[in-house]
């Protein structure tokens, strides 16, 4: 019984030696010498006006959510278009309550103000 296991140990050693392996060898082989480019944000030349790490607006992440959630109705769009003769009427009425349901939540959000950019 223990000899089935055996194979399992083995893969289980091996994995977490090369694991370490993997981890250690490139503080000992890498070149410790500090450069003045390297600490830089931006290798292109030009000198940073403002931190890198910077707080974006909350509007640019809701914008930017909002587009992707529109613009994922262009995969529904696909298949649709391919197979619109063989779905015929009852794929016409599907289509147009998906693209409805997709305008009223477009004009909520539109009412709502989500895209006023401020």
């Amino acid at each position: 019984m223990p000899n089935a296991y055996l194979p399992i140990l083995v893969l289980l050693a091996l994995s977490v030696g090369l694991m370490a392996v993997i981890l250690t060898l490139p503080g000992l082989i890498a070149p410790r010498r500090s450069q003045p480019g390297k600490y830089v944000p931006y290798e292109s030349g030009i000198r940073p006006l403002a931190p890198a790490r910077q707080r974006f607006h909350v509007s640019f992440h809701l914008i930017a959510m909002l587009f992707i959630l529109f613009d994922i109705e262009v995969a529904f769009f696909y298949p649709w278009a391919v197979s619109f003769r063989q779905l015929g009427l009852f794929g016409l009425v599907e289509m147009a309550l998906f693209v409805g349901l997709l305008l009223v939540g477009y004009l909520y959000v539109l009412k709502r103000g989500a895209l006023r950019w401020e």
